[in-house]
């Protein structure tokens, strides 16, 4: 019932389920958790990532991504070529990233990170396929690049920005994601801001293991938290988690099948 559109489960600790993968899934779907997909950072997560995804079985479907995250060493992201990224492209990649751009831990990377953003939405515009946007203190060049691009297939995943970027994103064609920095107490601006999107643009997510929703924060996360993800903006759109679970599944299964 409930879709984690953005996790990393190669992070996961499994102190919780005896450090047994199997432990995790089911407990997922004791969660309701029927879909989930697992982010891709680096290229050597990849086999690790893929082990995940071939534990899906009819209760729970779980899809990856193929992406380096921004705070990559200057000369790998440089080095990015759509080419590199789709040789790692099958059926079960459902998007590309997590991308993007990050200025808050070093802006000295500026012009490698741009051209690796740019490459992943041409490798993701190639194949039809979405992408996952990560972006942290880079308000205005992250919307330049996108806008340039011609990007209009993807994820602004983890969203902490103002009304104005999510508009902006929103007349792209992106969808906006919520992680559990909804839920937190501190976050009224951002439930706020939550408030004005359409219902039918919006999606959950952990980002596990960061950012554990209310009442699990001080943990890590994991995926069977998702829930109380769609609880908090359950409360922000008068629903009930059941009819958020349904709404944010729905607009993930519409997002991954725009061009199919």
């Amino acid at each position: 019932m409930f879709t984690d559109s953005h996790c990393h489960l190669t992070y996961l600790k499994l102190d919780n389920h005896d450090h047994q993968p199997q432990n995790l899934l089911n407990a997922m779907k004791s969660a309701n958790v029927s879909r989930a997909m697992a982010i891709m950072c680096h290229y050597d997560e990849f086999d690790d990532i893929k082990a995940w995804v071939d534990r899906s079985d009819e209760a729970l479907d779980i899809g990856m991504s193929v992406g380096l995250h921004p705070c990559q060493d200057e000369s790998v992201l440089a080095g990015v070529t759509v080419e590199k990224l789709l040789s790692y492209n099958h059926d079960k990649v459902w998007a590309f990233g997590e991308t993007g751009l990050d200025y808050h831990w070093d802006d000295t990377k500026k012009v490698a990170q741009k051209h690796s953003f740019a490459t992943h939405i041409h490798a993701s515009q190639s194949v039809k396929k979405p992408i996952i946007v990560h972006t942290r203190s880079a308000y205005h060049d992250t919307l330049d690049l996108l806008t340039a691009e011609k990007c209009e297939h993807g994820i602004i995943h983890c969203f902490t920005e103002d009304y104005a970027f999510a508009k902006r994103a929103l007349d792209l064609g992106m969808y906006i994601s919520f992680s559990g920095i909804v839920s937190f107490n501190k976050s009224d601006a951002l439930r706020e801001v939550a408030k004005k999107l359409p219902l039918d643009r919006i999606l959950i997510e952990t980002d596990s293991p960061y950012l554990a929703p209310v009442p699990k924060r001080g943990r890590d996360n994991e995926p069977t938290y998702v829930p109380y993800v769609a609880e908090a903006l359950a409360k922000v759109y008068d629903k009930t988690s059941e009819e958020m679970a349904e709404i944010t599944s729905r607009n993930f299964e519409a997002l991954l099948s725009q061009y199919q």
